[in-house]
């Protein structure tokens, strides 16, 4: 089995920083794309970043320029850098993981618990 585990969420003032960190652990064989997506009230789950292997991001349009999305492979950990953050981006932020694992390097999907960001004066 293969557990992600998510850290550094938070309350902060508008125009203020976070950075989420996710790490995956158990039996993984490797990890393609990891990323993290955002649900508010009321709302649907929404992507924010992704980012694979080879080290190529993707970012959704509300996010770009204020967002870093980065890996570290050696310890199959993704983070969040969040600057300039907004009330609009307070929301659930989940981590996602594209994973191979076990014996058999079954490929599946794995979700973090998710980590609260609140960004209110």
């Amino acid at each position: 089995q293969v557990q992600l585990v998510e850290s550094g969420g938070g309350l902060v003032q508008p125009g203020g920083s976070l950075r989420l960190s996710c790490a995956a652990s158990g039996s993984i064989f490797s990890i393609n794309l990891m990323g993290w997506y955002r649900q508010a009230p009321g709302k649907q789950r929404e992507l924010v970043a992704t980012i694979i292997s080879l080290g190529i991001t993707n970012y959704a349009d509300p996010v770009k320029g204020r967002f870093t999305i980065s890996r570290d492979s050696a310890k199959n950990t993704v983070y969040l850098q969040m600057n300039s953050l907004k009330p609009e981006d307070t929301a659930v932020y989940y981590c996602n993981a594209d994973v191979r694992s076990g014996v058999s390097r079954l490929r599946r999907d794995y979700w973090g618990q998710g980590t609260q960001v609140t960004v209110s004066s």
